[in-house]
Formats: structure tokens, C-alpha cells, sequence
């Protein structure tokens, strides 16, 4: 996807399949049979997006090297959420979802590659030099989606709901009039599909702005991030339309 026609029919091929799914006429088979999503990482973020999951049908396993912190969470998602340690819910899930600080996924690339080799997986941290080190100016100058590949080789990787906080994902989730929109990004066009249809689960409005080397523009300080826009904000923003 090099050229900027092949960039064009992947955002017109993407930007079609989530209109479709907004307007609830494309028949999918997430539509008719629930993911498995497992979670490395459940915190803020990743607990607020499991949740979310959970309640849409899909079926959720939360992770934590202690999982038995991991109760009450489990008990706000419901019957469709269990917990347990990182490299099972690697296992488990047929979509991974990575949320954890970013100085920690060159470790996550490497303990659990076997089981997420092949499997879409959706990473959303963002690189802070404060917390991450050196390695997260790589990240940024390189763009978090290259460089989130880098650590997660033979993943169908997809870069998505890093731009809004756990307290916007918490607070507007399903809310009425405009959704929020949530830009995604990623090379597989099925794995970036699949991403559609958990954004507008979880109650948002995707936003497919291209291949991984795009999610550079919704990286950290950006001019979409963290700012509460609509998708056709997003759109208009980063002149996408």
C-alpha cells in the first residue's frame, strides 16, 4: 500500500464497510457471533473498553499477573467477562487488545508472540518520555503504528482507541446525537474491518484514516487527540474527506 492509489482504495474499501455498519445493513460475522477479546493490560483504559465489549455481546477475558485483583472489574462487565493471567487471555482472544504503558510492549511482543501470531490485535498506548524512556521519542518521531509493528511482528496489528481518554470512553460512550469518533488505522483491511465493528459496538463512530503509518496523525499532541471531536470533525481535521 505504497501508492497513493492503493492508499485511496483502502480508505475508500474501509470508510465504506464502516458506513455500512453504522447503518446497520452490512451483514458480518461479528454482527451474528461474538468475538473473543482477551486483554493484556486491564486498567483504566483497557477495563473501560472491556466493558464496554462485554456489554455488546462480545466475550471478555481481563488479565493481570494477580488476577484476582481484577473482581470487581469482572463484576461490572458481567456474565461475559472472566479474568486470568496474560498469556491466557493471549491465548484466549481471537482480537487481542494491548493497554499497557508503552515502554512495556517490547516485552509483551516477546512473551506472548506464539499466541498472538496471526490474530488481530488492536494496541492503543501512547509513548511518554516521561514514563517510557528514550524509546518513546523513537516511537513518535518514527509514528506509533510503525513502531508499535516492530515490536509485534506476525500480528494483523490495528491502531485504535489510543485518542480518547478512559474517562471520555467511561462518560460518552453510546451517547446520544453525534458519536465521538475513534480514528483507526492498519495495514490488514479484514483486521481493520473487525476494528470498525468493535468501535461502533462499543459506541463510537470509526474513523479509518489508512494504513499503520497514518495513526501517526492521531499520535499523542495531535491536533484530534484527546479533544472530544465527532468523526466528521476528525475527518475534516485531518482533511480526510
Amino acid at each position: 500500500m505504497s501508492s497513493r492509489q492503493s492508499r485511496r482504495q483502502f480508505l475508500v474499501t474501509t470508510a465504506a464497510a464502516a458506513a455500512a455498519l453504522s447503518a446497520g445493513s452490512l451483514p458480518t460475522w461479528a454482527q451474528s457471533k461474538p468475538l473473543k477479546i482477551g486483554f493484556i493490560g486491564s486498567g483504566r483504559q483497557g477495563g473501560a473498553l472491556g466493558v464496554l465489549f462485554a456489554k455488546a455481546g462480545h466475550q471478555v477475558f481481563f488479565s493481570s499477573r494477580h488476577p484476582e485483583q481484577l473482581k470487581d472489574l469482572v463484576a461490572k462487565a458481567g456474565p461475559n467477562a472472566k479474568a486470568g493471567l496474560p498469556q491466557d487471555a493471549a491465548a484466549f482472544g481471537d482480537v487481542i487488545l494491548i493497554a499497557v504503558p508503552y515502554g512495556a510492549l517490547p516485552q509483551v511482543g516477546k512473551d506472548y508472540a506464539a499466541q498472538m501470531k496471526g490474530k488481530v490485535v488492536i494496541e492503543c498506548g501512547n509513548p511518554r518520555e516521561d514514563r517510557d524512556g528514550p524509546m518513546a521519542n523513537d516511537a513518535m518521531a518514527k509514528g506509533t503504528g510503525v513502531a508499535s509493528a516492530a515490536y509485534l511482528p506476525g500480528v494483523k496489528l490495528v491502531r485504535a482507541f489510543n485518542a480518547l481518554s478512559f474517562v471520555q470512553v467511561e462518560r460518552d460512550a453510546h451517547r446520544a446525537g453525534e458519536k465521538l469518533g475513534i480514528p483507526v488505522a492498519g495495514d490488514d483491511q479484514a483486521a481493520v474491518k473487525t476494528v470498525v465493528q468493535l468501535v461502533t459496538d462499543a459506541g463510537f463512530d470509526p474513523v479509518v484514516t489508512g494504513n499503520l503509518s497514518t495513526a501517526k496523525l492521531f499520535d499523542r499532541d495531535t491536533a484530534v487527540y484527546v479533544k472530544g471531536m465527532t468523526a466528521k470533525q476528525i475527518r475534516d481535521t485531518l482533511k480526510l474527506n
